[in-house]
């Protein structure tokens, strides 16, 4: 009786042992899965758990395999790595597709293969077309499904604004300049042209009244091609006879429009008018892209269209780029008028939705864990290229059209101050923990806003605009937050202006921002402080300066590269000066008012007005002409046409199509 007692006493503390632990066990699930349950709605975690038609059989076996997916993973990232280093790059990236679809909530996953595709497997590739298509698959990876299924992760933004700002706005890649052409034709054809800048714009808010108003008729359209239908028939006829001529309402369909619209403003309208007639079957049958037309300049459909494109390009900018048209409106208020042809503007964009929708996920204890450093680096650095490039002058048709289109990045001045507010206002650097004032000798964002500072006082003393120059040397100067581990900074600082500026120029006269700045900042001088206020003297030396900058960079920058023939790695600047300096004296015709474009006009070189008298009669003409029936002067009489312009057009069109032929060395003739 003895052992069966001590055994029962030994089976009965074992079974309250048992009972205890589960019990404990229990209990700690419950508290962890409330914990993990109430994670997961703040961070909007959900895992892939069940197979889907048509997707693929990895993701169907990863799903089967339950617990050990991690295992499988891993296989498939090592097999798409193999892929890729075959030259297999079409089944490396349905590999990656399914392999973010056993980890979509895992940020890193979508960050590798977005940069394997943008960046690994693009420049495997020969033509600057096969990379550019690698370049915005692993965009549109990341924005259209990693952002979406990880909405506040920091990370995912700030590698997608990366994208956007290095691989598109650098110049690295060999093609980056065929990048920046496509990408400011994609967004001319989903925007449209933004607003041309005029006289009033100089005016920073004035400008950026603009550009957000343009915006917001954009957001005031109605959300859907259905709601718009049930507000304007119109539009609905109008879209029916778009369909019956077989095409979509879509994107590519905004690209007929856009096109034709800048057809008529062309020199090469003509050629693009006889390419459309020959595509005809018989001589009286129009083809559908001439109907198609027809329909784009019948006057009595303008109220129709309008409605039409407005709420088509709402609906593809939300559903297609994921893009918010309210925070482009409010984003464009904070940091300025943002041109989002440009590829800063994106990599702005992205950065800064990114830091907004992220810092909720923020804490004390975490900070050091979430990456709102870089992210607002990114930012910050988006805004320095807005000034540095941010004002744009693109051939848009010429670019359709195959044929080779201009490109040039002036710098606006307007987002000088924009840097300023950033730096200065403390939110970005409160958010660093690398950045604050009391502990360090050397902080980034001083280091940046230092640099970004020399640029602009160099442009603005190379525009002749003095005043701007000496008020952003005093500012540079007496800036609290200037790092401290220069110990000849106090020395350098108390030169005079034009030594400042000359020092700076010598030390980096072969960087491509600072030759853009500088070469476009002299033209701007010689068109405005000289030709404007009639001083032939000042007109020369800014004129020769630009001449000698724009020479000794091509001679030291630009070479050719495998993935272009057309576009060269440094091809930021014309390599015809003549071409360079026409093209910025149009852009600063534009922002004139009549009195003082003809003043300009009257006292420019004859070569340079062959250059500009085309563009004027494109965009001035017509509404001239008719205030001139009203006792005005015609365009002609306001412009004359400038002798040699027949030979001109036709040295013109031999120069375009050398560098459409991928010519180096080309000149006006």
């Amino acid at each position: 009786m003895f052992v069966p007692s001590l055994l029962m006493q030994r089976d009965t503390r074992i079974q309250l042992i048992a009972v205890f632990t589960l019990v404990t066990c229990l209990l700690g699930s419950i508290g962890l899965a409330t914990t993990l349950t109430g994670l997961q709605g703040r961070e909007k975690l959900a895992a892939t758990d069940q197979a889907e038609m048509g997707q693929s059989k990895e993701v169907s076996i990863g799903i089967a395999m339950g617990a050990f997916r991690g295992i499988f993973v891993n296989f498939l990232w090592i097999r798409a790595n193999a892929m890729k280093e075959a030259g297999k790059y079409f089944d490396a990236i349905e590999l990656s597709r399914a392999i973010t679809r056993l980890q979509p909530r895992f940020p890193r996953v979508w960050v590798f293969h977005a940069w394997n595709l943008s960046y690994n497997i693009s420049v495997m590739t020969q033509t600057a077309e096969e990379r550019w298509g690698w370049i915005n698959a692993g965009i549109r990876l990341l924005r259209d499904q990693g952002i979406p299924a990880n909405p506040n992760d920091m990370l995912l933004h700030k590698e997608l604004g990366w994208i956007f700002l290095h691989k598109i706005g650098g110049y690295s890649d060999d093609a980056n300049a065929y990048y920046k052409r496509r990408l400011a034709s994609e967004w001319t054809i989903l925007l449209g042209p933004p607003p041309m800048r005029t006289r009033a714009d100089r005016d920073r808010d004035h400008r950026i009244g603009v550009m957000s108003q343009w915006l917001q008729d954009l957001a005031d359209a109605p959300d859907s091609l259905e709601a718009l239908y049930a507000a304007n028939p119109a539009a609905k006829a109008l879209a029916e006879r778009i369909q019956a001529l077989g095409y979509k309402l879509d994107f590519d369909l905004l690209g007929r429009y856009e096109t034709h619209r800048a057809g008529n403003r062309s020199n090469f309208r003509e050629e693009y008018l006889a390419a459309l007639r020959q595509r005809r079957t018989s001589e009286n049958e129009l083809t559908p892209m001439e109907r198609f037309i027809a329909l784009v300049d019948d006057p009595t459909l303008e109220s129709a269209w309008q409605p039409l494109l407005l709420t088509l390009r709402r609906s593809i900018l939300t559903n297609e780029y994921k893009m918010d048209i309210y925070r482009m409106i409010r984003f464009t208020q904070k940091f300025g008028p943002i041109d989002w042809r440009h590829h800063a503007a994106h990599g702005l964009y992205w950065s800064a939705k990114g830091v907004e929708d992220g810092l909720s996920r923020l804490t004390h204890d975490n900070r050091r864990d979430f990456d709102t450093l870089n992210t607002d680096r990114i930012t910050v650095q988006s805004v320095q290229d807005l000034f540095r490039t941010g004002e744009l002058y693109f051939d848009f048709f010429s670019f359709m059209m195959g044929r080779y289109a201009a490109f040039i990045g002036v710098p606006d001045a307007h987002f000088v101050r924009t840097y300023g507010e950033i730096i200065e206002g403390g939110e970005v650097r409160a958010r660093s923990w690398a950045d604050q004032l009391d502990n360090r000798g050397f902080t980034p964002l001083s280091g940046g806003y230092e640099n970004f500072l020399r640029d602009a006082i160099c442009f603005f003393y190379r525009r002749a605009d003095y005043r701007e120059a000496n008020y952003w040397y005093d500012k540079l100067r007496n800036f609290g937050g200037l790092n401290l581990n220069n110990p000849f900074r106090r020395e350098e600082m108390s030169a005079p202006l034009d030594e400042f500026v000359r020092r700076e120029l010598n030390d980096r006269a072969t960087s491509p921002n600072v030759a853009q700045s500088q070469v476009n900042g002299a033209l701007i001088a010689a068109y405005t402080s000289g030709l404007l206020s009639g001083d032939q003297e000042l007109f020369q030396s800014n004129f020769e300066y630009a001449k000698q900058a724009h020479l000794y960079f091509m001679q030291e920058q630009r070479k050719s590269v495998v993935a272009s023939r057309t576009y060269v790695r440094m091809d930021q600047l014309e390599p015809d000066f003549r071409v360079q300096a026409g093209m910025v004296l149009v852009d600063i015709l534009r922002t004139m008012d009549l009195d003082d474009a003809e003043r300009i006009y009257d006292r420019a070189p004859p070569d340079l007005k062959r250059f500009a008298f085309d563009e004027l009669r494109a965009t001035y003409q017509e509404d001239v002409d008719r205030r001139a029936g009203r006792g005005g002067r015609t365009f002609a009489q306001i412009f004359p046409e400038p002798e040699g312009m027949r030979t001109f057009r036709e040295s013109m069109r031999r120069y375009l199509d050398a560098r459409n032929a991928g010519g180096m060395d080309v000149e006006l003739r």
